[in-house]
């Protein structure tokens, strides 16, 4: 298989993402268990994080790990971006076993190893997607039945969750806050891609800020993130990291790919 000049940019931002992206989960920890010795735990509701500067370090670390991620898929198919996330296990893995004295056994490292064969098996199998030359192409997509009755599921589950489950099992039950991140994360990856294809666009010189739909996506992402920075926040804050890391991973990925299958009519198989 040859790959394509962007899909080689969108590899190697995709892998410089997930460096930064696995780093910060351990900067955030650390800043988490810091701030909960102090005050409120995000666990139990309480925001003194915001005041730990090593939090924000890693939140930073995050942040230009998501912006290199941003810029990935406004390069190459969703299908084959998301997979390579994959890397910030391993990194957030090891770096858990050194800088939080928290232990991977034998399991860890088998799933760790199962995740990375199985990510190298998609990309290198990863579908040409569709060339795209509009944001209002995308949002035509976006507004098929398919992918409405599947952002309708996501919407009823995560609110399922927040409301019932959250408050009685979020403490003890590590899949429900990973859950709501995963789900919504689904939806945002979706967003990314068109707004990353919008900017993309514009610095050609077709201003795709002129549509509605652009604004649009832009504040799915922004609702859609400080969810999932929120109830990310609590299961890092509660559950060991080295299991947290893969945990969300798999699930956001699977999500991820199904909900890619469904908007850009691709297929894995």
């Amino acid at each position: 298989m040859v790959m394509s000049l962007d899909n080689i940019r969108g590899l190697v931002l995709a892998l410089s993402s997930s460096a930064f992206i696995g780093s910060s989960f351990i900067f955030k920890k650390k800043g988490l268990k810091k701030a909960g010795a102090t005050g409120v735990r995000a666990g139990s509701g309480g925001y003194s994080y915001l005041y730990e500067p090593l939090w924000w370090f890693g939140m930073i670390t995050m942040i230009g790990g998501e912006i290199a991620n941003f810029a990935a898929y406004a390069f190459a198919p969703a299908i084959l971006v998301t997979p390579l996330g994959a890397l910030s296990i391993i990194v957030s893995a090891v770096l858990a076993h050194f800088v939080l004295d928290e232990k991977l056994h034998i399991f860890g490292i088998l799933g760790c190893i199962l995740c990375v064969m199985g990510s190298t098996t998609i990309v290198l199998h990863a579908p040409k997607e569709k060339d795209i030359a509009s944001v209002k192409q995308v949002w035509s997509l976006a507004t098929e039945p398919g992918f409405i009755a599947y952002t309708c599921v996501v919407v009823f589950l995560v609110i399922f969750l927040i409301i019932q489950l959250a408050p009685r099992y979020g403490d003890t039950h590590m899949v429900v806050y990973i859950g709501i991140c995963s789900l919504m994360g689904s939806l945002t990856v979706m967003s990314v891609k068109a707004l990353g294809i919008g900017i993309k666009l514009t610095f050609e010189g077709k201003n795709q800020f002129i549509y509605a739909q652009t604004w649009l996506f832009a504040a799915v992402v922004v609702i859609c993130c400080l969810l999932q920075l929120n109830y990310l926040n609590k299961a890092l804050d509660i559950f060991n990291t080295a299991v947290v890391s893969p945990v969300y991973y798999v699930m956001f990925t699977t999500l991820t790919i199904f909900a890619s299958m469904i908007m850009f009519k691709c297929s894995i198989f």
